[in-house]
């Protein structure tokens, strides 16, 4: 079974589908799926969701009607067959489906709100939300811990990572003790990542482009935050724009990037503290929205808003460090990347 890369494409309205080459990082194209819906401009963004069993797909469209399109994707090939389009209660920034595959959580920046909607047996997302939940401004990220017994999310308005539990059974979130922590004023929490260990989280921070590293209590899930790193040199002259984080999957190292600069920066993880340790800053494609690495930690593939292109590196399993492979055009405002190992 092959491993797919698919990649949102919001400028031209599709998903890209390519073959990963797990040896060598080369990539094949396989198609460009349409994502049929919304009016008016072409999204800023189209946030991507995979099912936790790989058997669906969820791209989730910025104007209006802010349909969530569901695709089934076939086992074999990788292909996407759009199933249905329900619209969500907003322009959502960010998309992801609870650990059962049962429910999508979404974010929505410009709305300030998050919203749970079901999933149907058949795969697709349906509507009307269960729950709408109003936040503190600019709501930027939604996710649920490895257990599925609490949810975090983003306001990036509010500097603040929200804590919920979750029931899993009815969809719901309430607010947990405490409710919420504070990260620094002005620091712009974007997007979260939980280590595999699901002992630490780990924020990075869009306006002040800094990663902070928490220790998530088991019983009760709040976050003690342990470390801020910065993304950039103290010197750097412009207006930060941190993005996306990800960790490979034995939790070895952390990947970030940074707009301003059009940087990945990579980071050691102490698997005892949860601290991190800078490696190095490597230049990638310009405005990297969206990155990600492919499940057996070997790569780490990177897209360009402005470039519309992507950069694949190898992930040195002994420093971390990136070595680029190849670049290749990639649509029309790449900014979302995700990858399925179908043999798993």
């Amino acid at each position: 079974m092959p491993t797919i890369v698919y990649v949102s494409s919001a400028g031209s309205r599709e998903v890209i589908v390519l073959r990963l080459d797990e040896d060598s990082g080369g990539v094949e194209p396989i198609e460009k799926a349409p994502v049929p819906g919304g009016e008016g401009p072409s999204p800023t963004s189209m946030p991507l969701a995979v099912s936790p069993d790989r058997r669906f797909l969820y791209a989730a469209v910025r104007s209006e009607p802010y349909p969530a399109a569901s695709f089934a994707i076939d086992r074999r090939s990788g292909k996407l067959t759009h199933l249905a389009n329900h619209p969500l209660p907003d322009a959502m920034a960010y998309a992801v489906t609870d650990r059962t595959g049962r429910f999508l959580l979404s974010a929505s920046y410009h709305g300030s709100k998050l919203a749970i909607n079901p999933i149907g047996r058949q795969g697709a997302v349906e509507s009307p939300a269960l729950q709408v939940v109003a936040t503190e401004p600019k709501a930027h990220c939604i996710l649920p811990d490895l257990r599925n017994r609490f949810v975090y999310a983003t306001s990036l308005g509010g500097d603040i990572v929200m804590q919920f539990a979750f029931d899993s059974a009815t969809g719901r979130i309430t607010p947990a003790t405490p409710p919420v922590t504070r990260a620094k004023p002005g620091a712009g929490p974007r997007h979260l990542r939980f280590h595999p260990s699901g002992r630490f989280l780990y924020l990075i921070n869009e306006l002040d482009a800094t990663v902070n590293a928490y220790a998530v209590d088991e019983g009760t899930g709040a976050l003690a935050e342990l470390q801020s790193v910065a993304l950039l040199p103290a010197d750097f002259a412009e207006k930060p724009s941190a993005a996306d984080l990800h960790l490979t999957p034995d939790g070895r190292f952390l990947y970030g990037s940074e707009r301003a600069s059009n940087t990945l920066s990579g980071f050691a993880v102490d698997s005892a503290s949860g601290r991190l340790s800078p490696i190095e800053r490597v230049p990638t494609e310009a405005a990297p929205r969206g990155f990600n690495i492919d499940p057996k930690g070997r790569f780490v593939l990177a897209v360009g808003q402005s470039s519309h292109r992507m950069s694949i590196y190898s992930i040195d399993g002994r420093s971390g460090r990136l070595g680029k492979l190849r670049d290749l055009a990639m649509g029309s405002n790449p900014n979302w990347v995700e990858i399925v190992d179908l043999s798993a």
